[in-house]
């Protein structure tokens, strides 16, 4: 019902306590008179953490504190009517409002919105409030106008702020570096086929760095703009958004970068000078290494690791740098692919890489072995060319086996083969002559 179908005397008395509630919230209701409006055993909700109220002395020592918060504040408030509720016997009515109230401190407004809803009781012929409950968005302890929250969200807004231009202005100069470095790609033109596949391995990073380089520029002076009209939700959400275009710029910066490093250990020439190696303990070296480096990155990771030297290998002439740069690689990849396998959870699974080492009759041979998930057919000739990688985008380059392939075969006259079972496992055979 509406309540324009009680007398008017009783419809207005029921107006009159309204707005001596809503002066109350405004500290314009004396508070010696709140007996008036409220009744003895009011229970409440107030819109701060936790703040439930049973009883008037309660509620008076709430709006005290609110009433001495408020003093030197400009606070202006805009109270829209969001229903009106009268019982079948025109004894209780329900109020529901909408109040948006904004506070400028400083020059600074902050603006807060609050759902208030009251409940009233014709009690004795006087309408009285017996029940209240306003809620905002704000979760603040022990200030009724939450601006020590609105305070502390502009302040840390403002350090991100700062804190991401800083990191843009740092991967803008990564990025800067790294254009330098790629200008030096000039020296690769002899590489021939090689060429083409570089400039388009380059390009996609750069290409993504230089977007959101350009998008995040855009973003901060729009965020300094909402920071000027005080929508702090806004330009929080924007300060996110910058977040993710900075961790791209980083992966892209770094994937840039990586590129470049492998581009230049692969177009070296090596000044490195062979000399007789054990081949040996050359092998074992590289695999403790690779399974140490990998359990300081990972120290979840682990593997069984197996050798089989052959005891009788003569000392071979090798550059030992550049094998053992192909025996990390190799190894490297066996853990990885252990590694993923052992992820599916499969039941009685020990994830294992052997190395071994044989005199042929006219070679010598090197195996690294892993019991993973192994190379798919379709793919296996494609392993040894430049840029192609089966990991996923950022955890390879695509170079390091066509790196090892060129070091045994044209710095060491060798042969390199993969021999794999898809679901079983892979089989690299390095043999040198």
């Amino acid at each position: 019902m509406k309540i324009t179908i009680m007398t008017n005397q009783k419809a207005e008395q029921l107006e009159e306590q309204y707005r001596n509630f809503v002066e109350l919230i405004k500290n314009n209701y004396p508070l010696e008179k709140m007996s008036l409006v409220i009744v003895p055993d009011i229970m409440g909700y107030g819109a701060n953490l936790d703040e439930k109220i049973f009883n008037l002395d309660e509620l008076y020592e709430g709006w005290r504190m609110q009433k001495e918060q408020s003093l030197g504040l400009d606070i202006q408030f805009k109270i829209t009517p969001i229903s009106r509720r009268i019982s079948p016997g025109e004894n209780v009515a329900i109020y529901v409002d909408e109040i948006k109230y904004t506070l400028t401190v400083e020059g600074v407004k902050h603006e807060n919105e609050l759902r208030l809803s009251i409940i009233f009781e014709l009690i004795e012929e006087r309408w009285m409030c017996i029940h209240f409950h306003g809620s905002y968005g704000l979760v603040v302890t022990n200030d009724a106008w939450a601006l020590d929250v609105a305070k502390m969200k502009n302040e840390e807004l403002q350090r991100l702020v700062d804190e991401r231009t800083v990191q843009l202005q740092n991967s803008i100069l990564e990025l800067k570096s790294t254009q330098a470095q790629l200008i030096q790609s000039e020296k690769l033109a002899s590489l021939g086929e090689l060429t083409a596949g570089i400039a388009h391995e380059i390009q996609n990073p750069l290409n993504f760095v230089n977007n959101f380089a350009e998008v995040s520029a855009e973003m901060l002076e729009e965020m300094e703009g909402e920071l000027g009209k005080g929508d702090i939700d806004e330009a929080k959400a924007i300060s996110a958004d910058l977040q993710q275009n900075l961790n791209k710029i980083k992966h892209h910066g770094q994937r840039a970068s990586s590129i470049v490093k492998g581009m230049l250990e692969h177009s070296r020439a090596s000044t490195g000078v062979k000399e007789p190696t054990n081949l040996n303990a050359l092998a074992d070296e590289y695999l403790r290494l690779a399974y140490h480096g990998l359990r300081a990155k990972d120290s979840s990771f682990n593997a069984a690791l197996e050798t089989y030297f052959d005891p009788n290998l003569p000392l071979v002439s090798v550059i030992p740098q550049d094998l053992g740069r192909v025996l990390l690689n190799l190894v490297n990849n066996a853990f990885y692919a252990v590694n993923e396998k052992a992820k599916q959870g499969l039941e009685a699974y020990s994830p294992t890489v052997t190395v071994s080492t044989k005199q042929l009759e006219n070679a010598i041979e090197i195996r690294v072995q892993d019991n993973g998930k192994g190379i798919p057919e379709s793919i296996r000739d494609k392993i040894f060319q430049p840029f192609f990688t089966t990991k996923p985008t950022g955890q390879g380059t695509g170079l390091g086996l066509s790196l090892a392939y060129d070091i045994v075969t044209k710095g060491h006259g060798g042969s390199l083969e993969v021999n794999s079972t898809e679901g079983l496992g892979t089989d690299f055979v390095i043999r040198l002559v």
